[in-house]
C-alpha cells in the first residue's frame, strides 16, 4: 500500500480510535461484553468463539501512525469481546506487523488465536516464511498454520505436520477462495490428517454445502469461513434493502448481523472471520455470534429472502 498524506478527518479518526484502545487499559475491561457462542473443533473439546477477525487488505497500513492505531483499536474491541482468532497471511501486505504492534501494545499475545499462513512456490522457502511471520507477530508461535491457496501443498503439508509433531504449532490446515480448487481441497481433506480447512462461504456462496461441508463433518476438520461479506459487496449490494420483519426473532439488527447468522448457525462451520477497520463493527460482528441462531428452516429461509432481492 502506498502511504497517503494524512487528512484531517484521517487524523481525527486516528485520534478517535487511539482514545477508544486507550480508554481499555488492558483488554480487560470492567465492564466486559458478553462473551461469544463457541464451538469446540470436531473431535476435540477445543472451543473457539464463532467468530473472529480476518486482516486482508483492513490491516495493511504500513508504518502509518494513524492507521495503526485504528487498527489496534480494533483488535481492542475484538479482544474486550473476547474474541481469540485473528487471521492473516504473507500475501496481506503489511497485516502481520499490524497485527504484531496490536498484539504488543494491547498486552494480547496469550489471548489470540493466532492464525497464519505459508505462501510461496518454493518449498524451500517455507520454513523461513514461517519464522519470519512469527516474528512479526511476535508471538512464541502460531496455534494454526494453513497452506494459502494450495501452494505448493504437498511439501508445505509436510513441512506444517512436522512443525505439529514438534510441538511447534497447534493446528494444520489448508485454504482456498472464491469457491476455486474444491476438488482438490476435497482429495486432500480425504487423504490428509488436517485439523481445519478455510474457504469461501456465505449466504450466497453455497457451494461448499454440497461436498465440503459434510466431508469436514466426516473427517472431523474444522471450517473457517472466509470473505463472509464478499468483500463489502454483498452488504453494499443489500445496503437499503429491509430486513425481513422476523430478524430479530434470530437476533439480526443489520445485514452484517444477519449474514453472519446465517453462517456461524450451519453446524460444521466453526469461525467466520469478518475483516474491518471499525470498532463498532467488530463489536456488531462479535454481537452475531449468540443465541438466537436460526435453525435449519429459518436458514432456508434467510437464504431464499436474500436471494429474491
Amino acid at each position: 500500500m502506498t502511504h497517503r498524506t494524512l487528512t484531517r478527518r484521517r487524523l481525527l479518526q486516528g485520534m478517535a480510535s487511539l482514545a477508544a484502545a486507550a480508554a481499555m487499559p488492558a483488554i480487560h475491561a470492567e465492564a466486559q461484553e458478553k462473551s461469544p457462542l463457541k464451538r469446540p473443533l470436531p473431535g476435540t473439546d477445543f472451543p473457539l468463539p464463532l467468530v473472529g477477525l480476518g486482516s486482508w487488505i483492513t490491516f495493511n497500513v504500513g508504518n502509518d501512525p494513524v492507521l495503526l492505531e485504528q487498527c489496534t483499536a480494533v483488535m481492542a474491541a475484538f479482544f474486550a469481546m473476547s474474541g481469540r482468532m485473528i487471521d492473516s497471511s504473507p500475501m496481506y501486505g503489511s497485516s502481520q506487523a499490524t497485527i504484531g504492534h496490536g498484539l504488543e501494545k494491547l498486552g494480547a499475545a496469550q489471548q489470540v488465536y493466532a492464525t497464519d499462513k505459508v505462501w510461496t512456490s518454493r518449498p524451500d522457502e517455507g520454513s523461513a516464511q514461517i519464522e519470519a511471520s512469527r516474528q512479526a507477530w511476535g508471538i512464541p508461535r502460531f496455534d494454526l498454520l494453513q497452506v494459502h491457496n494450495l501452494v505448493a501443498w504437498e511439501e508445505h503439508l509436510e513441512t506444517l505436520f512436522a512443525m505439529k509433531e514438534a510441538g511447534e504449532i497447534r493446528h494444520v490446515g489448508i485454504t482456498t477462495s472464491h469457491g476455486r480448487r474444491h476438488d482438490t481441497m476435497e482429495r486432500i481433506m480425504r487423504d490428509y490428517p488436517l485439523d481445519f480447512v478455510q474457504l469461501t462461504y456465505n449466504i450466497v456462496d453455497r457451494e461448499a454445502e454440497s461436498r465440503l461441508l459434510p466431508l469436514a463433518r466426516e473427517r472431523g476438520i474444522g471450517v473457517i469461513a472466509n470473505r463472509p461479506f464478499q468483500r463489502k459487496r454483498l452488504i453494499r449490494r443489500l445496503e437499503g434493502k429491509p430486513l425481513p420483519s422476523w430478524a430479530s426473532d434470530i437476533g439480526a439488527g443489520n445485514w452484517a448481523q444477519f449474514i453472519l447468522k446465517f453462517i456461524i448457525s450451519h453446524p460444521d462451520i466453526s469461525c467466520a472471520i469478518p475483516a474491518t477497520t471499525r470498532p463498532d463493527h467488530v463489536r456488531e460482528n462479535m454481537a452475531a455470534a449468540a443465541n438466537p441462531l436460526p435453525d435449519a428452516a429459518r436458514r432456508r429461509a434467510m437464504a431464499d429472502y436474500v436471494q429474491r432481492l
